[in-house]
């Protein structure tokens, strides 16, 4: 081939397009990221927003989780299939949970799919594309074990400043509600050192906010021997300068000890502000879904958090209907759920998970029973929310500018942006200019039950280097052709959905 022939070859290449679509924990994610900077890597450039499967090279990033996931991802696949059949030279790749447990179906029933791959070996994408166009037959490959931390691997992040920094992989839990472990493995930790070096090149480029990631993050330090290994990795990230705002999700109460408690209440940039997974109130059920505390245990340690932290927001999840609740244990997770005075929660109906224990336990409780339970569970936790939200009002707050959160900001002349305990706040927009990334105070001036509002002027207006970083972003993306302009991933626990099914995704 001449050098001409090689230059147009390479213009053909960097001209293809490819599109990400993610499912599931926050981990997959931050697995979605670095799916995107292995392509942009191997010189595609992402679809433009909305392609809605207009793009050369289409990837799913799968969730095994959730009530009738595969009928889902099949659903979506069938709806490529013509597409594919019109568009020569594209390609469909399936990753993530479902891939890892179902392997070989997935080619069975979509034929059209060039590529599986699993939760282990996420850098081979670029490398079985090649191969599968090359050889014109799909390529499946799982690997039972982590081939490489996901995060030496690139990433394409979806924010100029905030990002998750992932600490662990894998969980070392039970739960018979979740089938993670089985597809992610035993839990798996990072060098500390490694871990810092990370977020300071983070830093370096211009972010102010991280998120500690890991499917029981707080047991960090259980692969290497050291139960004190989270606290200490928190005051680590209070000693990087620069590094405005530190967060974690999802701690498992069973790992969450008084050092753990200490280490957020010394250091300044850890927020304040816990998400917590309480699944259920009742002894029994909480027995039955192996978790390793009951309610005297975990409301203790939010009574601990709040001692040491009075301004914190604490957030959790709860699954209704587990197999074998009883009126009774549902009125427990009612009363755990007055006492923790949640500022927010994600309430989840229990559904079948296939292959998990719970999925064959008797005392499947009736959908109907389930429905109600949901219902009052709902009502109170959105009363407890804004009883919460309103002892905000008249307080005044820094907030981080956020991008993308106010899907009303532009009819109603606003911003938004996140309280340091993660609070959603919209504001009004200030005279002079505001970017994504840089911080404003305000005063609170109303509260509703997933949110806040600001209606007064800013008090001040700080511009950041993660602003400076944003506008430098924004500014690249806007001279691609084919680029976007990408919006904040959810960090830390957003307000909660009206309507879920399907349980948490068991990553804590």
């Amino acid at each position: 081939m001449s050098s001409g022939d090689r230059s147009q070859a390479v213009d053909v290449q960097e001209s293809k397009t490819y599109e990400v679509r993610t499912y599931g924990c926050q981990m997959n994610v931050h697995d979605s990221e670095r799916l995107s900077g292995l392509l942009e890597g191997a010189g595609y450039v992402r679809a433009p927003e909305g392609a809605d499967g207009d793009a050369d090279v289409v990837v799913f990033n799968t969730c095994a989780v959730r009530e009738n996931a595969d009928n889902k991802l099949y659903g979506n696949l069938g709806r490529l299939a013509p597409m594919k059949t019109k568009r020569p030279g594209m390609q469909i790749a399936v990753g993530g949970c479902l891939a890892q447990k179902d392997r070989d179906t997935i080619v069975k029933r979509a034929p059209w799919v060039d590529v599986v791959f699993g939760t282990h070996n996420i850098g081979k994408l670029p490398v079985l594309l090649e191969r599968a166009r090359v050889q014109e037959e799909a390529q499946i490959e799982i690997a039972e074990s982590l081939e490489a931390f996901p995060s030496t691997l690139p990433t394409r992040r979806e924010s100029a400043y905030a990002a998750w920094v992932s600490i662990s992989v894998g969980c070392n839990n039970t739960c018979t509600f979740c089938i993670v472990p089985a597809l992610r493995g035993k839990e798996k930790d990072r060098r500390t050192g490694d871990i810092l070096a990370e977020i300071e090149a983070l830093v370096g480029e211009g972010v102010s906010e991280i998120t500690l990631l890991g499917q029981n993050v707080n047991a960090y330090g259980s692969d290497i021997g050291d139960r004190e290994a989270f606290g200490k990795l928190l005051r680590a990230c209070g000693k990087i300068e620069g590094l405005e705002r530190v967060r974690f999700t999802s701690p498992h109460p069973r790992d969450f000890t008084d050092d753990v408690i200490a280490a957020m209440a010394e250091t300044p940039n850890v927020m304040p502000q816990l998400h917590m997974p309480m699944q259920s109130g009742s002894d029994t059920v909480l027995k039955a879904m192996r978790r390793s505390y009951r309610q005297d245990r975990f409301l203790g340690i939010i009574e601990k958090v709040r001692a040491a932290i009075p301004d914190a927001a604490i957030t959790t999840d709860i699954i209704v209907g587990f197999p074998g609740e009883t009126e009774e244990d549902f009125e427990q997770t009612l009363h755990a759920v007055r006492e923790a005075r949640f500022s927010a929660a994600f309430t989840f109906q229990y559904s079948k998970r296939p292959g998990t224990p719970a999925a064959t336990m008797e005392g499947q409780i009736p959908k109907e029973v389930v429905q109600a339970r949901y219902e009052r569970l709902v009502a109170l936790q959105e009363e407890i929310s804004w009883d919460e939200n309103k002892k905000q009002v008249g307080r005044v707050l820094e907030l981080m500018v956020a991008e993308g959160e106010g899907r009303k900001d532009g009819a109603t002349h606003r911003l938004s942006g996140r309280a340091p305990d993660n609070r959603l706040v919209h504001f009004t927009k200030p005279g002079e200019e505001v970017r994504p990334g840089d911080v404003v105070t305000v005063e609170i001036t109303y509260a509703a039950p997933h949110h806040l509002l600001a209606e007064g002027a800013v008090l001040d207006v700080r511009r950041t280097r993660a602003g400076d970083a944003w506008e430098k972003r924004n500014a690249a993306e806007t001279a691609k052709p084919a680029g976007v302009m990408l919006g904040l991933p959810k960090i830390g626990a957003p307000e909660p959905l009206p309507v879920a099914t399907g349980g948490g995704c068991g990553c804590d």
